[in-house]
């Protein structure tokens, strides 16, 4: 009997210190995890566009896109190769925000958790508007879509009069999107005489787009 409650009392133990050292030892490692919390965003990839400045006006028709990338390689020379972490390249994506969209068509592009939502309008990722960035997307597949790049600058010209929304990506080896991007809008402005024609009834200018989307 004697024998029996010893074995009962040394089991208890042992169970008391199993979960002591569950306990203890779980704190131990969410200090750990949660003083590591702050070092992962501080590494984290990112990048973010240095001009055009988000609503800014310009009369040329052509734009120098430039980013800032940090704790990311650009690898021109793996280009289309298997995803490695921390490098890659750029997506570029440039649209005109049509001249004059239905209040609905705005609100869903503004609560779009991408930045993108319905409000894209055509395109300028083609040859014809991006140049060699556009010959290269054209090659791969993703002309209207984005315009793959290996440097923190894009050349766009013969750019129509208009207002812009232009989102940047960062993206693996084999274009898959990492989560780090950033958007801008700016505008062309016509020339002189040469303004746009008055919403038809129902739809509103995209003036009020180009400052509900940043």
């Amino acid at each position: 009997m004697r024998l029996r409650k010893a074995t009962i009392a040394a089991l208890a133990l042992a169970a008391a210190a199993l979960v002591l050292a569950l306990v203890f030892g779980g704190k131990e490692d969410s200090k750990r995890a949660q003083a590591a919390e702050p070092e992962f965003e501080q590494n984290r990839p990112s990048i973010e566009i240095v001009s055009p400045r988000n609503g800014a006006r310009q009369t040329g028709h052509a734009v120098v896109v430039k980013v800032e990338v940090n704790n990311f390689r650009l690898a021109p020379g793996k280009f289309g190769q298997a995803p490695e972490l921390g490098e890659g390249h750029i997506r570029y994506s440039l649209n005109r925000v049509p001249d004059c969209v239905y209040p609905v068509k705005l609100q869903h592009a503004i609560d779009s958790p991408i930045g993108r939502g319905r409000l894209t309008g055509p395109s300028m990722d083609y040859p014809k508007f991006a140049g060699p960035n556009g010959r290269l997307a054209e090659q791969i597949g993703t002309a209207g879509s984005y315009s793959p790049g290996t440097r923190t600058s894009i050349y766009y010209h013969e750019l129509p009069a208009g207002f812009y929304r232009m989102v940047v990506n960062l993206a693996h080896n084999n274009g898959a999107t990492t989560g780090a991007h950033d958007v801008t809008n700016f505008e062309i402005l016509p020339k002189p005489g040469h303004a746009p024609k008055p919403c038809e009834e129902g739809k509103v200018p995209s003036t009020d787009a180009a400052g509900g989307l940043r």
